[in-house]
């Protein structure tokens, strides 16, 4: 895969991400590269005396110190060791390869001032499948995610650890058996390297490939449940949401209905008037949802393409320019925005979830065969509560807070980095929670005994039940939710012929 400096889309980092090609730098990003070099050590050699931030200057606070040439590669290492204070769970590994390739791009902008061999070596670690361990706490979110990103870039110069078959090796004895000798920094590399919105924007553009399945998901268990549940259809007709105008709404609508075509259940006369809102709502809920997820998508495009390191040089204007472009806040409030997003489609599968278990609609209570000697599903759905209870707890925006660092100079941060965490969180809660709802749709719909349902829904209980049997009296439930959960996450979604075989 040639890197160069177009644009690039979320799917470019989902596809090298997930299918991590070998990589090379293209010639026009080279060039980038070294015309940006070139420009800030001419600069430095023509004004010995001129104070450039970050290059011979201290960091933060202690900006106004100035560092003597003889220093100054000390300066950038010493930089790279003392910032990396990270702690906590390792950052998720494709996380680790997404913060990689999107140092990698914008460091190829040619506005960074890093040599060309330094990007090249973020480059050969990746071909090598040697990426870096990396704590996943310690960033507020500006200046960048410097803890994190320091981490990550520590195997350059022969310290911190890389992992390989998951576990952690030193480094060093990693580059000694690949012959590769440990980098030099040079001025103002180190601080190129680990200033930057990477580890949000990694955690933000992959959240959204899983965002993705969770939001197709959610609309097929909607109609899933509905066929369970002998709900109405006529919520979802598109002249309900034609007059509305939210187009995602429309979105949703139209793909519960393609979930049930050629359903004879859905012709059964209905005794109920209206639906609960959890089934009846879905499609203003999940279109909501998917609102939040356009959102985020134009903003993280944004970002994939910039530049986030500071100070920044411009060649071709002359100018070295020192200014806030790591600071995290438009990533902070789509992060928050998502958290929310996925949060309710966890919220509102968890109400199906429990309305399905009433025991009304011709359904046994919890769906058990037995009941009384048998609890069924009863507790399943205290799991799926207590994931949405955690998920509510967790949507407590974070970006609302800041928190002063490096003595009063850098006086707002945006806790990006921290919604970024948590989103993760959220998004493992949702998923189970989904597959909660999964399992019992799946249980309510052989509970029915009868022909008739829906022929894509047919075809996903019956792939479904390759993983998941029908539990006909109690059993070990929890490898069963954890099995429905791999089934469903670890695929394509998709309707219609796929799944009628």
């Amino acid at each position: 895969m040639e890197l160069t400096n177009g644009h690039w889309g979320v799917e470019t980092v989902w596809n090298a991400v997930n299918e991590t090609p070998k990589l090379s730098l293209s010639e026009g990003m080279q060039q980038a590269i070294e015309d940006c070099r070139s420009y800030l050590e001419a600069k430095l050699n023509a004004d010995a005396n001129a104070a450039i931030y970050g290059v011979n200057t201290g960091f933060g606070d202690l900006a106004s110190t100035r560092i003597d040439a003889k220093a100054l590669r000390l300066l950038q290492r010493n930089l790279l060791l003392s910032h990396a204070c990270g702690v906590g769970d390792a950052v998720p590994e494709e996380v680790v390869r997404a913060m990689v390739l999107l140092k990698i791009k914008s460091l190829g902008r040619g506005h960074s001032g890093v040599r060309l061999e330094t990007v090249q070596r973020l480059v050969d670690h990746w071909n090598a499948n040697l990426f870096p361990l990396v704590p996943s706490q310690g960033s507020l979110g500006a200046s960048g995610d410097l803890a994190p990103l320091s981490h990550m870039v520590l195997p350059l110069i022969g310290e911190g650890e890389v992992v390989i078959e998951g576990t952690a090796i030193p480094s060093r004895e990693v580059l000694v058996a690949k012959g590769w000798t440990p980098l030099e920094l040079g001025a103002k590399e180190g601080l190129a390297l680990i200033n930057g919105t990477q580890l949000m924007l990694a955690y933000g553009v992959m959240a959204m490939e899983r965002l993705e399945r969770i939001a197709d998901w959610a609309d097929a268990l909607c109609a899933w449940s509905l066929e369970a549940w002998h709900g109405r259809v006529e919520p979802f007709d598109a002249a309900i949401h034609r007059v509305r105008n939210q187009a995602n709404a429309e979105l949703v609508a139209l793909n519960v209905t393609d979930w049930l075509k050629g359903s004879i259940w859905q012709t059964a006369p209905r005794e109920q008037v209206q639906d609960p809102y959890s089934f009846r709502c879905t499609p203003q809920v999940h279109g909501a949802s998917r609102n939040s997820l356009a959102a985020a998508r134009a903003v993280f495009e944004q970002e994939v393409n910039a530049v986030t390191d500071n100070p920044l040089i411009f060649p071709k204007e002359d100018k070295v320019l020192s200014g806030g472009n790591f600071h995290g806040q438009p990533l902070a409030l789509q992060l928050e925005a998502l958290a929310l997003a996925a949060h309710e489609w966890g919220s509102i599968s968890e109400r199906r979830t429990f309305k399905l278990l009433s025991g009304k609609q011709g359904l046994p209570p919890f769906l058990a065969v037995e009941p009384g000697v048998n609890s069924g599903f009863m507790i399943p759905q205290y799991t799926a509560a207590s994931l949405v209870s955690q998920n509510k707890q967790l949507c407590t925006p974070n970006v609302v807070d800041t928190i002063d660092s490096s003595n009063g100079q850098e006086d707002h941060v945006s806790m990006g980095a921290n919604a970024a965490l948590k989103l993760w969180q959220i998004l493992d809660n949702v998923e189970q929670v989904l597959a909660i709802e999964c399992v019992t749709a799946a249980q309510a719909c052989d509970l029915r005994k009868s022909e008739g349902m829906a022929p894509a829904l047919a075809g996903l209980q019956r792939s479904l039940r390759k993983v998941v049997p029908f539990v006909d009296s109690d059993a070990y439930l929890h490898p069963h939710l954890l099995a429905a959960r791999d089934w469903m996450f670890s695929r394509e979604l998709s309707g219609g012929a796929e799944h009628n075989g």
